[in-house]
């Protein structure tokens, strides 16, 4: 297969929610409490709620800046490449990489909607259903089959959590950022089927997916307090191990057998040692009598899952131990691990350095992804209109340049300017 000829979706990319996101969702009783930006005192934006405040962190949109500009200080929106924030600009974007399809997480309200819903009450719930109603209607349906929209949940309340999936999945909506380990947050794990357990059901019930991305699990660690930022970026994707050890060895894997969970850029490469470890432990410590269904362990993780990387080459040489038919390509667009805009350069050189079959190729740059969530990316189109060559063909005039940051904000008070004017 040749570059050109590749299609791909991204499984995981982020939107950088732009100011004025809540405006048409929110009900006019709760107007004012809605969720703004603001600008600190030191010249900052940060996102405003419920008192709190919560800042861009620079590498959550670092696209088109020199990596000597990649930091943890506030960023804001005059400094990103517009294709942050702006629908119009992500699609061209895309179109630049060589995507067709893309789901993209959240930022302010966190991946498991932890900054809107600190208050567990009546207004956290509605904030996250206006949040939901700008993804689903807005964002994603601003271009339709470019988009795998994806929904946030109330999680502190078992009914409204079900109320919620059942709303999201009538509006197509196919999937559900959820925490990895909800321990973490004061919530019952996911081994409470009181909690749980309805939700886990709704999720299969109506075939929408269980998004565990990683980061939210991170506390689980406990680090010591001089341990530098390559700590956090290094081990976040072994924290998905606890997560999937709580989901298989509970009963959410082992009693709702169309669940369907997504573990989103959290590598490849822990897989085969982590299923290799469980069948391992389930032939030998026989006396725990685990029950499996007949099945081995690693059997039924790859009956639940859809194992999602950025870059694994290592991995790939043994994917077929992994399971050729669960793994994902991902882009995340814009953070600091992305690939752009050569991501198909990138992909391709992995597949040939692992040997990877033309079949291989397609089911891990768009074909297991649309399965598992059920989404038709070529929505009545030929194949060679949603190809990397086709894409890229659309978007020669794409501005491709790394600028500092300082000059991404002088661009855009002149595109400002020019709009008042």
């Amino acid at each position: 297969m040749k570059t050109e000829d590749m299609v791909l979706v991204s499984i995981d990319d982020h939107v950088v929610e732009p100011p004025d996101m809540f405006t048409r969702h929110v009900p006019a009783k709760w107007a004012e409490q809605a969720p703004k930006v603001v600008t600190t005192d030191e010249g900052f934006q940060s996102w405003e709620f419920n008192g709190n405040r919560t800042g861009t962190l620079s590498l959550n949109a670092v696209v088109s800046w020199p990596a000597e500009e990649w930091g943890l200080d506030p960023a804001g929106y005059p400094e990103m490449r517009p294709g942050a924030y702006d629908i119009h600009e992500r699609v061209r974007d895309m179109d630049r990489n060589g995507i067709f399809g893309s789901m993209c997480f959240p930022t302010f309200p966190g991946f498991s909607a932890g900054n809107l819903g600190r208050g567990r009450n009546e207004l956290a719930y509605v904030m996250i259903q206006a949040y939901n109603d700008w993804h689903i209607d807005e964002w994603a349906a601003a271009y339709p089959g470019r988009f795998i929209p994806l929904a946030l949940l109330p999680t502190w309340d078992t009914q409204l959590m079900v109320a919620e999936i059942r709303r999201i999945s009538a509006k197509g909506c196919p999937a559900v950022s959820m925490p990895e380990l909800p321990h973490i947050e004061g919530l019952p794990s996911y081994h409470n089927l009181d909690h749980w357990g309805p939700v886990f059901a709704a999720l299969a019930e109506t075939g929408t997916v269980m998004c565990l991305h990683i980061g939210q699990g991170f506390g689980a660690l406990k680090q010591p307090s001089d341990a530098p930022i390559d700590n956090f970026i290094i081990l976040a994707t072994q924290v998905s191990t606890l997560a999937a050890q709580d989901l298989l060895w509970g009963p959410a894997m082992r009693d709702y057998p169309a669940l369907k969970i997504a573990w989103s850029e959290a590598g490849i490469g822990w897989i085969p040692f982590y299923l290799s470890r469980c069948d391992r432990h389930y032939s030998n410590q026989k006396w725990l009598r685990r029950d499996f269904g007949g099945k081995l362990p690693s059997e039924v993780f790859r009956e639940h899952s859809l194992a999602c990387y950025v870059t694994d080459p290592v991995a790939l040489k043994v994917r077929h131990d992994i399971g050729i038919d669960i793994i994902a390509w991902e882009c995340d667009y814009p953070h600091s691990d992305s690939i752009w805009p050569d991501a198909p350069e990138q992909v391709m050189a992995e597949m040939v350095g692992a040997g990877a079959s033309d079949e291989d190729i397609d089911k891990i740059t768009w074909q297991n992804s649309c399965r598992f969530f059920n989404w038709d990316p070529f929505r009545g189109l030929p194949r060679e209109q949603v190809t990397v060559g086709a894409l890229r063909a659309k978007a020669t005039d794409v501005d491709t340049a790394v600028r500092p940051r300082k000059e991404w904000a002088e661009l855009y008070r002149q595109r400002h300017a020019t709009a008042a004017g």
